[in-house]
């Protein structure tokens, strides 16, 4: 029995190993014919080892690298939330793993899913895990609840101050109360940090449209569109890490549409307010 058992777990090692070679062999090689095939032995790499050392941390760890949309080649969220509840199901108080299983949920469109897991996140973690807060606000956000969103991203702030993105979602989720006016104040002050920021500036034009600030709006708008001419699939990818790398391009293309749709509506918005200051009563 015992030297079976050895035997056995050789055998699971030489499997291993051989495995390990290949895989290497492929990452490295010029010549490997099909980006699939390279994927499928990443795949089979990972469960072999896993199966051999299960950890939570190797299974996190497996996790983050098919959430990771800058690893455009193995990204694949089913197989990170695959590897996150691995690493629950070992050891359920692991870092930020409630976090990641949130941020897929929401990428789901699972909302109510979303907002139960952060909520764990958020009680095992506190305040040692303020990007928990981000992920909430978002949550919210998406959910209309605009309020309580605000309030999330106001404490987040209190970490981060310059977060950039943090600064615009705030901005846009003020916007979608109808409180314009502290949607443009949250912008002004963090276009002094990022002057370029593309999201920023064209986040700024739409609440100095709905202040009716339409010169200021129209020369914001131009800046943004002089911006996202220049914004890079990678740029895209920084501010989205969670989101499927595939969709970069559309997803900038999205964007360019965006604030060129802005730059026409404050047009429009200007030039009926000049006609109607210049008509006299």
């Amino acid at each position: 029995m015992r030297r079976e058992l050895v035997g056995t777990s050789m055998r699971a090692l030489f499997a291993a190993i051989f495995v390990g070679i290949f895989v290497i062999v492929a990452l490295v090689s010029p010549w490997s014919p099909f980006e699939g095939a390279r994927v499928s032995l990443v795949s089979a790499w990972e469960d072999t080892t896993y199966a051999l050392a299960p950890s939570a941390a190797r299974a996190f760890a497996y996790g983050e690298r098919h959430f990771n949309a800058r690893n455009a080649s193995v990204y694949d969220v089913e197989r990170a939330a695959y590897f996150f509840d691995k690493a629950a199901d070992i050891d359920p108080t692991y870092p930020y793993l409630y976090h990641e299983l949130a941020r897929i949920a929401f990428l789901k469109g699972e909302f109510e899913t979303a907002m139960a897991l952060i909520d764990m996140q958020i009680a095992q973690m506190g305040d040692n895990a303020p990007n928990s807060y981000y992920i909430r606000a978002l949550i919210e956000g998406y959910k209309g609840e605009y309020a309580a969103s605000a309030k999330d991203y106001e404490y987040f702030l209190k970490f981060h101050p310059t977060n950039w993105a943090a600064n615009n979602d705030y901005a846009w989720v003020l916007l979608k109360a109808g409180r314009a006016q502290e949607a443009k104040l949250a912008t002004a002050r963090a276009l002094e940090w990022f002057p370029d920021n593309p999201w920023l500036l064209n986040t700024y034009a739409t609440a100095l449209y709905e202040t009716r600030e339409y010169t200021e709006a129209l020369r914001a708008a131009q800046k943004a569109s002089i911006a996202v001419a220049k914004l890079s699939e990678s740029e895209w990818l920084q501010a989205y890490p969670g989101n499927d790398p595939r969709i970069a391009n559309s997803g900038i293309a999205a964007f360019k549409k965006a604030v060129e749709d802005n730059i026409h509506s404050i047009t429009l918005a200007l030039a009926s307010s000049t006609v109607q200051s210049s008509v006299k009563p």
